[in-house]
């Protein structure tokens, strides 16, 4: 039985608060929560701006141009040749994640020692061998700079809503010689078997509840000022290290060892726990994209 956010609201932001090959991370409904958050803590000038660049969006790859929808273009951006010619997919699909391994912890590694965007070259054109650490630094610095064409700061805007979310799920910040959970499948009470990383994109941000602005809502009523304060400190690598610390604390070192099928079989604890972080991680996620807007576009 899918829970509710109630469920979460009650212990996500009490229990969780004392622990200091590319899927589409959270899946689009975990993507639209973090947008709705972030559009909820948006100066009413930064949210202008941000609706009328959107609104110049004409490639249709969202249902249509509003924050929510736009937060999953980056994901149909990637994959809209991914069966033909792969030149979106080829040049994008490594700007979702940061693949920090577990025995190492070496973030300039996993971020193939941060190439410098060569001069006169647009973030969007940028090296396919780029983390999205990076990511999220070049474009909201060509979001904030008024020598930005129109349609790169669109695009800019369009990345930055998918990323920002991106480098919150713990499983595209971290890997443990497993693909960032997809080569680990995973079972549990009333979730169809499937990948781990999936289970995290996906069933766990389902499991707070099925309609993305009833969950963006009622997480955003339990957030405390003292929560925005905090969580607004450092960049998108601080937020790369944490998402990595969560997946080291409690994605892999609960799962205990596969049955002989070769399957982890998660207990409610974990699916419980997972859920929880899951909350927690969207919240921040929505508060710091809001913040990243309304420093670019004041």
């Amino acid at each position: 039985m899918r829970g509710t956010v109630g469920f979460v609201l009650c212990c996500a932001f009490v229990a969780l608060e004392i622990v200091s090959l590319p899927a589409r991370a959270w899946g689009d409904q975990g993507h639209q929560v973090v947008a709705l958050i972030a559009d909820h803590y948006l100066n009413p000038t930064a949210r202008a701006r941000v609706q009328s660049i959107l609104a110049g969006d004409h490639s249709h790859l969202t249902p249509d141009t509003g924050i929510a929808s736009e937060a999953t273009w980056a994901d149909r951006f990637r994959d809209s040749d991914r069966n033909t010619t792969e030149i979106r997919f080829n040049q994008t699909h490594q700007w979702h994640f940061v693949d920090i391994e577990l025995g190492q912890a070496n973030l300039d590694a996993a971020c193939f020692n941060h190439p410098v965007l060569p001069a006169g070259t647009v973030a969007s054109k940028s090296a396919p061998d780029s983390c999205v650490v990076d990511k999220i630094a070049e474009f909201a610095t060509e979001l904030a700079s008024s020598a930005t064409t129109a349609s790169e700061k669109r695009l800019a805007l369009q990345f930055l809503l998918h990323f920002v979310g991106d480098v919150h799920q713990p499983l595209h910040a971290s890997n443990d010689n497993d693909q960032g959970g997809n080569a680990k499948i995973v079972t549990a009470q009333g979730i169809k078997t499937g990948k781990l990383h999936h289970y995290w994109d996906t069933e766990f941000v389902l499991k707070i509840g099925n309609d993305p602005t009833k969950v963006a809502q009622g997480l955003v009523a339990s957030i405390t000022p003292g929560q925005i304060k905090a969580w607004k400190k450092g960049d998108a690598s601080t937020w790369a290290m944490q998402s990595f610390a969560t997946s080291q604390l409690w994605v892999y070192r609960d799962l205990g060892a596969p049955d002989p099928s070769g399957k982890f079989v998660l207990s409610p604890t974990y699916v419980k726990n997972a859920t929880n972080i899951s909350a927690r991680q969207l919240a921040r996620a929505g508060v710091r994209l809001a913040k990243i807007l309304n420093d670019a576009l004041k």
